[in-house]
């Protein structure tokens, strides 16, 4: 039973106090030692999010058995017996489930004569289960028994021939909906699995993409067990309201945690007979939050340690591997960087604002804490500042809230539009996911509107996408209120099964989510005009070399696609067992782009690229955007016999320019280059940094000479003078701290930035 609310009020106060370590994230597939020797309850991934054709409901997904080949007999993947599978969910920030769904299956030989798993109508191994739930930790209660779950897709003989069930599968696949007694829509079955990931390069030291080409999607063509469970929102609300009742998309009485587990008996003995019992206490051994926590996240020493534990007795010591996450070290230069070359556009922030340096070990935020300089906001110490600022734990003041606890409404975590330059200051709010407890949960605020699937700016990048719109796109940045911007429905708000989650984690860990609430990359100096740096485009437009599912998905519950076919496309095509083979040494290889550069030549970008190996590369779709995330065609060039080609984009106004090259190979397959930037001006630009400021300010300058003026609010010069050079460095240390306006002219023009003095 749950403790009562008086009691958890304190836990939590205590937890507020105490915690001193971090967290960040990513999917599970055969993730720790010992689970990957029970594949039966392997507990693969999670999802959570509203439903696309009812947003009155929401979709709860738990898949298991990773990794199916289609064609797996004569004994084929399926659910295992003498198993809990369950899905639990919180929504009141006290310690324990609120809700908790539990599974178990059962298995019947039909036809116990034959060797053949469908025969003449009859199933071996004919599965059915059992579904009961409970709710605030009281008893379970049966609300499906019977349960029906689909028989593998085998082949056409053995489905819809005579000699077989005599039926389609989608019709076995769309009978087994089933409504609960309490009115949930539930599926057990397989599908084709929906995370898509080249898992193959990622696990070879980060190559990802694959730096000789040639990304694989290491999912394709492969199932995986699913139990999906479509819910009323008010069945979930904590009040037992409906999405109607919200008070705005962002309500936080509408935050659930989802989770899911695998559970088994302590003990199985094997008898002489051929068959094995059960028995013992129940013991967890297979647990799933936010995707890839353990797969990537945690050091291979703890992860059958976490797998036993859940989000409400978590050791607080294995945080530490999230506040330093191990893939930071690959996007430092300082550090393993130059090793990992795959992850070169993912460059963490070392000197953010001038100021603020986020490198393994460093302290981040953690000066702004002596001064509480975060007074107000989040980083107050007397909200969570104790909790988010640590010294030598740079990433615990974003990759632990986006991961770990969700992210609240409040200052710095709301978008840079409308902050004026000051990271701290209130900004767009774009998210609310925020649930007091600090364990490894999926976090989704219901509340959201839906991103419909074909709106044209739907995207796989989920919050990020939408942080993105928020600063770049109208009308979304023209103001700093509270307004539905698409994605922000996309992980990690929930995860739809769209959602790209390898991309978007590693863009997390590069920093992506500071620069989206102001704290920009290394590039990007201080009260400059455009914050849409080269290193922010990098990490912007970084792919992995997989970025979509091998299938579409279904429109309707359960959303997730048929599972593949024994004989069909991906019949003997994909394995979960590595195999040798001989080479083809008449096969082509991978296209190697050696160089891609863009220069100004009067009002035209010159586009020059070297390349190696192109015997199967058909050509170069040019691409320019205006943004560095929309990318139009504006030219093509064809592959020849010569290795450099050279192509230029003429008469182009003022502005900054993004360009890339899609390369196409003769099968239609492509990948992108990096992006390059260019910018066309006749516009004096002016710029200071570190902003905030303490002792000190630079103002740069693109002019020669220029006089500058330094104003308070009500517009008192405390300073003024000419410059001779393009840089000045002004004393502060007589300034008062506050908030300052600098005014930087020439003859022709003038600007004024506002910066913050602490």
């Amino acid at each position: 039973m749950k403790k009562n609310k008086i009691n958890n009020i304190k836990w939590l106060l205590t937890v507020l106090m105490l915690f001193a370590v971090g967290i960040v994230a990513a999917s599970s597939h055969r993730e720790a030692p010992m689970i990957s020797h029970d594949p039966l309850a392997d507990n693969a991934d999670v999802y959570a999010f509203r439903s696309p054709n009812d947003t009155n409901k929401i979709t709860l997904i738990a898949t298991y058995v990773p990794m199916q080949a289609a064609h797996g007999g004569p004994n084929y993947y399926s659910f295992g017996e003498n198993v809990r599978y369950e899905i639990h969910v919180e929504n009141d920030g006290t310690a324990g489930d609120d809700i908790t769904y539990r599974f178990t299956f059962t298995k019947t030989n039909q036809d116990p004569t034959t060797f053949f798993n469908i025969r003449l109508g009859a199933q071996n191994l004919k599965t059915t289960y059992t579904l009961e739930r409970s709710i605030n930790g009281g008893p379970f209660a049966i609300i499906i028994a019977n349960g029906i779950v689909p028989p593998p897709n085998i082949g056409a003989r053995s489905i819809e021939g005579g000699a077989g069930l005599n039926t389609s599968y989608s019709g076995l696949f769309n009978s087994a909906i089933t409504t609960s007694a309490t009115g949930e829509q539930v599926f057990c079955g397989s599908a084709d699995d929906p995370f898509f990931v080249d898992l193959g390069g990622v696990f070879d030291l980060g190559d990802l993409p694959r730096q000789g080409g040639g990304s694989k999607d290491g999912l394709k063509y492969l199932n995986v067990s699913v139990i999906a469970i479509q819910v009323n929102i008010a069945t979930l609300q904590k009040n037992g309201l409906g999405v109607a009742s919200a008070a705005n998309i962002l309500d936080s009485d509408y935050i659930i945690g989802v989770w899911a587990s695998a559970s088994r008996q302590q003990m199985k003995t094997l008898n002489a007979d051929g068959s094995e019992s059960h028995s013992g206490s129940w013991v967890q051994v297979s647990r799933l939050g936010m995707p890839l926590t353990n797969e990537a996240v945690i050091p291979i020493g703890d992860k059958d340690r976490w797998n036993s534990l859940t989000p409400y007795n978590e050791d607080p010591a294995m945080e530490a591997y999230f506040c330093n996450p191990e893939l930071g070290l690959y996007m430092d230069n300082s550090l393993f960087g130059g090793a990992v070359p795959a992850f070169t556009p993912l460059r963490i922030q070392r000197n953010s604002l001038q100021a603020f340096d986020f490198g393994n070990t460093h302290d981040g935020l953690w000066p702004i804490r002596a001064t509480n300089g975060g007074a107000g906001t989040a980083l107050d110490t007397n909200l969570f500042g104790n909790y988010l600022l640590r010294q030598g734990q740079p990433r615990s003041v974003d990759l632990l809230p986006i991961f770990h606890t969700g992210v609240p409404n409040l200052a710095p975590y709301q978008l840079a539009t409308g902050k004026a330059g000051n990271p701290l200051a209130v900004g767009k709010p774009f998210i609310n996911n925020f649930l007091p407890l600090f364990g490894d949960m999926l976090r989704l605020n219901m509340a959201v509107p839906i991103t419909p699937r074909n709106h044209p700016q739907f995207s796989s990048l989920g919050l990020v996408q939408a942080a993105v719109l928020g600063l770049t796109t109208a009308p979304y940045n023209g103001n700093s209120n509270l307004e539905w911007i698409p994605n922000m429905d996309g992980f990690p708000n929930g995860r739809r099964l769209e959602d790209d989650v390898t991309r978007i984690e590693l863009q997390a860990v590069s920093g992506v989510v500071l620069a989206a609430i102001g704290l920009w990359y290394d590039d990007y100096l201080a009260g400059g005009p455009n914050p849409v740096t080269q290193d922010l485009l990098d990490v912007l437009t970084y792919t992995t070399g997989i970025e979509a599912n091998d299938t579409t998905f279904i429109s309707t519950f359960p959303y997730v696609q048929m599972p593949w076919r024994g004989t069909g496309e991906g019949g003997g095509l994909a394995t979960p067992f590595t195999q040798a083979v001989c080479l083809n040494t008449n096969t082509p290889l991978p296209l190697n782009l050696l160089s891609f550069e863009v220069q100004k030549q009067n009002r035209n970008a010159q586009l020059i690229w070297k390349t190696s190996n192109k015997e199967n590369v058909d050509g170069f779709q040019i691409q320019r955007s205006t943004n560095g995330s929309d990318f139009t065609n504006v030219g093509f060039v064809k592959s020849t016999a010569k290795d450099e080609y050279q192509f230029s984009d003429r008469l182009l106004a003022n502005g900054k320019y993004y360009y890339r090259l899609k390369v196409i190979d003769h099968d239609l397959r492509f990948f992108y280059s990096t992006v390059k930037s260019i910018l066309f001006s006749d516009v004096t630009e002016f710029s200071i940094y570190p902003n905030p400021a303490m002792d000190e300010i630079n103002l740069l300058s693109s002019a020669n000479a220029f006089s500058y003026a330094i104003c308070t609010v009500e517009g008192k010069i405390l300073e003024s003078g000419d410059v001779s050079t393009n840089n000045k460095r002004i004393q502060l240390k007589n300034i008062p701290k506050g908030v300052y306006y600098i005014k930087m002219n020439t003859e022709e023009e003038t600007k004024t930035i506002k910066f913050l003095k602490q």
